[in-house]
């Protein structure tokens, strides 16, 4: 069976409160056998490290999403650091810009941006970036505030061309959610894929948010094991063997998490 890693889901969504048990031995039995639960505030932060600890396969980010940048403070700050510390956390955000819904304002979500950055340098931790509709404005705040070796993933790329050539000069890998299943959404993420290396690619789900096709047919609800439809997708568009895909991804995730490749 292929091995495959979600690398970004919320286990801590409220839609897996009564069944979380069952949602994470689907997705094994599905060859989805490593999760990385991500957090986007103090409150899901706390309860993604608790289920990181709570499953041997499971892993946690902690981080401010810029969603919720405006209620960020610097006590809100230490206690993720202090998160930081637990042996199964392994990455820092998800953190970004978000200039779609404005939910918090851009100078909240620029400041605490830039703080969580230099954090995550300082703690030596991938960073896991949230970008929409910021106008190039979050390549140029990681053009102006440059880390030392800093590896991260852009969470579920939307951008454009020139958009992911800047990505992958930085060295950030790129994440691919199930958008890329969906005839007409999908269409341009399509295009772009077959220009990302091999060796930057990582699937994920978002769940429970973004179900891909099929799946998305016969439920609302995403989930890990949904990963799988990605790479399916994902092996057809790029025009490789999934298996073989599926190994270089499972690498991938692994170096850059820094988690060891055997089970």
């Amino acid at each position: 069976m292929i091995k495959l890693f979600d690398s970004h889901c919320h286990l801590d969504d409220t839609s897996y409160n009564q069944d979380i048990e069952n949602v994470i031995k689907y997705a094994e039995e599905n060859g989805v056998i490593r999760m990385m639960t991500v957090g986007a505030n103090k409150k899901s932060s706390q309860k993604a490290t608790s289920i990181a600890e709570s499953y041997t396969n499971v892993f946690a980010s902690v981080g401010i999403h810029p969603h919720d940048a405006s209620n960020c403070t610097d006590s809100v700050i230490e206690t993720l650091k202090n998160l930081a510390k637990n042996p199964k956390v392994k990455a820092w955000g998800e953190t970004g810009l978000d200039f779609n819904r404005m939910y918090s304002p851009r100078e909240d979500q620029e400041k605490w941006f830039i703080r969580q950055l230099k954090i995550a340098d300082e703690l030596k931790l991938p960073v896991i970036f949230h970008e929409r509709d910021s106008g190039g404005r979050l390549l140029d705040i990681l053009k102006e505030n440059p880390g030392n070796n800093r590896k991260g993933v852009i969470h579920c790329f939307s951008g454009n061309k020139n958009e992911l050539y800047k990505y992958l000069d930085l060295g950030f890998c790129i994440g691919i959610t199930g958008i890329l299943t969906i005839e007409s959404r999908g269409a341009e993420l399509r295009k772009l894929v077959p220009h990302i290396p091999a060796d930057r690619l990582l699937i994920e789900t978002d769940a429970p948010y973004l179900t891909p096709a099929p799946e998305k047919n016969k439920t609302r609800r995403n989930e890990p094991a949904f990963v799988k439809s990605v790479l399916i997708k994902l092996a057809h568009v790029i025009k490789e063997d999934p298996e073989s895909l599926a190994e270089k991804i499972w690498k991938n995730t692994c170096t850059l998490f820094d988690i060891e490749e055997r089970l």
